[in-house]
């Protein structure tokens, strides 16, 4: 679906889609809590992972306690520390949950692009600023 916007050479808007899994209330996977794990595979620690995230052990050890319990099996396997150090890895199962969060986001955003040249030559050059600062915008 070409519009005679982009044959015009006029730029397409930047789609931000993101995809959250939900299950009892709760979010099982979304963008952060795979990257977690991505990172997670990628650091084999938790604490590392969190870090790379700019994220407190704590917080990233929540959010792998929040997708371990949602999943009917647990995504990260940890290792308590001690002479050989700790550690976590993902699960087999935790790769074949962010491949298929991976894979499900990739062709999300690929569906979203057939779409985009709907709101082509719609958006402004530049947002003005805002007419009244003190207006209230939780509207």
């Amino acid at each position: 679906m070409i519009t005679s916007q982009q044959a015009s050479g006029e730029q397409l808007p930047k789609p931000k889609l993101t995809f959250r899994l939900m299950h009892a209330g709760e979010i099982a996977l979304g963008p952060g809590k795979a990257e977690l794990l991505a990172a997670i595979e990628k650091t084999g620690s938790i604490s590392a992972a969190g870090k790379s995230m700019q994220m407190s052990y704590r917080r990233a050890w929540m959010l792998v306690d929040v997708m371990n319990r949602c999943f009917k099996q647990p995504l990260v396997h940890t290792a308590k520390g001690g002479k050989d150090g700790g550690g976590a890895t993902l699960t087999p199962f935790g790769k074949q949950v962010l491949d298929s969060y991976q894979q499900t986001q990739a062709a999300l955003n690929h569906t979203v692009q057939a779409y985009l040249p709907l709101f082509a030559g719609m958006l402004r050059e530049e947002t003005p600023p805002l007419a009244n600062a003190d207006c209230d915008t939780n509207n």
